[in-house]
């Protein structure tokens, strides 16, 4: 049996990180939300760090070409938790037709990068809460919680700072810089799916096996593939993940998610 005091542990280091987070830059933090398990289990900590409520803007980087599920969920919780939620999109490489039969890199670096600029910049964040983990690839795992990136939204994956907190940044880094802030940088894939049932948190359909099939990881529908799996429910998905060695995002296609070209893309300012 799960240990219990060891999800509260998780839940509360991050729940302290969000909280410090808002003290630093709550009039310019917002939160990154895709309708995945791990954003959606961040906004949930979140609506915990405020008594039910989120005070910050949630923010869906739209690329249109998303599981039409996405968006249903998406819809039926903005509503639900009464988010003030800001849909990002590039509109102008939508425009001219922008898809990834241009390029996945390509595609990935104009819809998602390009977007992400764009709102940064429009609504003046300095901040912005991100759900990654250090267990889900490689470059993620050289990310610290409170990540600064330049005017250019670049990342210096070669030159990260020591694992300190916001003060410590604000008073040293100019005025161009802002954050990117993890607070589930600790958490593992069965660590989310243990919290989401234990807390009996929403999921996307697709998580769940249908004809022998689900998706592990959901992004845009073009770029991910389902895996063989006979887990629909939590406590079957929970015992899959126990005794795979499969990585997590092993059903994503796109060049992106090889080492290289993932840590090329985050240095350009990708999630």
């Amino acid at each position: 049996m799960h240990n219990d005091t060891y999800l509260n542990e998780l839940e509360s280091k991050s729940i302290y990180i969000i909280r410090e987070a808002y003290w630093e830059y709550k009039n310019n933090l917002g939160t990154l939300w895709s309708m995945g398990k791990d954003s959606t289990a961040m906004v949930h900590l979140i609506r915990k760090a405020f008594l039910g409520r989120v005070p910050i803007p949630v923010i869906h980087i739209d690329t249109t070409f998303k599981f039409k599920q996405i968006y249903g969920f998406r819809d039926k919780y903005t509503k639900e938790w009464d988010l003030k939620l800001i849909v990002a999109r590039n509109d102008t490489a939508l425009t001219e037709v922008m898809s990834p039969e241009k390029g996945r890199f390509n595609c990935c670096n104009a819809l998602k990068t390009e977007a992400l600029k764009q709102v940064i910049k429009k609504e003046n964040f300095k901040a912005l809460f991100v759900a990654i983990r250090r267990d889900e690839h490689a470059i993620r795992a050289k990310e610290r919680y409170f990540s600064p990136r330049d005017k250019e939204f670049k990342w210096d994956y070669q030159n990260q700072p020591l694992e300190l907190w916001a003060e410590h940044y604000k008073s040293e880094d100019g005025s161009d810089t802002h954050f990117r802030i993890h607070p589930l940088l600790h958490w593992q894939e069965i660590d989310i799916w243990r919290y989401i049932k234990r807390e009996k948190l929403p999921v996307i359909n697709l998580y769940f096996s249908r004809n022998g099939r689900r998706y592990r990881s959901i992004g845009c529908a073009c770029c991910c593939q389902p895996i063989e799996s006979q887990a629909n429910t939590l406590n079957k998905i929970i015992k899959e993940i126990q005794a795979s060695r499969v990585p997590e995002r092993s059903g994503r296609t796109q060049d992106k998610e090889k080492e290289y070209m993932m840590q090329k893309l985050r240095s350009l300012g990708y999630m």
